[in-house]
């Protein structure tokens, strides 16, 4: 039986990441009162496990590169676990130390699940809260240090999903709001590891029934099966998958590649032998732990990383 433990909001990420410093600012994304899709049911934060299980308002983490190093590039990270969860926190705070020592700044995204006792429409919920996270970053852009046309999202698992959907759906889920609708909310790169892509027959299950629910109307399956949703306006992108993963097969990075490169998009896609579901940024097996040397070189050779 899984124990939520009740936690203060701000807490949630720095007391469980503290391995990755001190984290500039937490702050929620939505202003009082405006946060859409809400049913206005009471709910808690909770976590147990290292795992984020319910999320009541959601929060931008941030981690600042240091000064010295600061490239102007940023990544909004996104944490998989099937859209039934958040995890690990313990990976959050790995991504956080990679990417700082890289001179990125990091956005870590405390996102809503889809069958939250608060949530009206379930699929909405996480690209609502994942558009405005990207809004929120390029308004304050000045103020972290970051490049507005240098700013990408990196997912696991569902959290790949995410991204991705980020990246390739054109529909704004979250306006109106405030004047932060007028920003684009497109990341300019994706980092997809392990990613769920497909809602079709390669998928996911857990993951296609939190999100869609268990039953999709074909049309919903087909508007969130992202192979399907890549256009020559669709950010490049970097992705890893094991061929020998379990539970997320390695079809979905393939045909989201295959699908980017048809149509004229940079697509840099590494199929390793081993690391099933479980690629991390330590103790990979193989040459799966080489993913992240070459995910750097990627980010230095698109020009995402060059210190301007």
């Amino acid at each position: 039986m899984i124990v939520h433990v009740k936690i203060i909001l701000c807490g949630l990420m720095l007391g469980v990441l503290a391995s990755a410093g001190t984290a500039q600012t937490t702050l929620p994304i939505w202003p009082p009162g405006k946060m859409p899709n809400d049913n206005g049911v009471p709910v808690t934060d909770s976590i147990a496990r290292d795992r984020i299980w319910q999320v009541a308002r959601p929060e931008l983490t941030v981690w600042p590169a240091p000064p010295e190093t600061n490239t102007g590039a940023a990544v909004l990270v996104l944490l998989g676990g099937g859209y039934a969860r958040q995890a690990t926190l313990t990976l959050a705070g790995e991504v956080v130390d990679w990417f700082n020592s890289l001179g990125v700044n990091v956005f870590l995204l405390k996102y809503r699940l889809p069958q939250a006792p608060n949530v009206v429409v379930s699929y909405q919920a996480p690209i609502q809260d994942a558009q405005r996270a990207m809004r929120l970053i390029r308004s304050r852009a000045a103020e972290w240090g970051v490049d507005p046309s240098r700013i990408g999202a990196m997912g696991f698992s569902a959290g790949g999903h995410l991204a991705a959907t980020l990246g390739t759906h054109q529909t704004d889920y979250a306006a109106p709001c405030d004047a932060l609708d007028t920003l684009p909310f497109q990341p300019d790169f994706l980092i997809l590891i392990s990613p769920v892509i497909t809602m079709g027959r390669q998928t996911h299950q857990g993951s296609r029934q939190n999100l869609l629910g268990e039953n999709p109307a074909p049309e919903l399956a087909e508007a969130f099966s992202l192979e399907h949703q890549v256009t020559d306006q669709t950010p490049p992108a970097f992705l890893v998958h094991a061929a020998d993963d379990p539970a997320v097969p390695p079809a979905n990075s393939l045909e989201f590649a295959r699908a980017l490169t048809d149509h004229g998009v940079s697509a840099s896609l590494h199929l390793f032998p081993f690391g099933q579901h479980s690629i991390g940024l330590k103790n990979n097996p193989g040459s799966t732990a080489s993913w992240t040397l070459i995910c750097a070189q990627w980010l230095r050779e698109m020009g995402f990383t060059e210190k301007k």
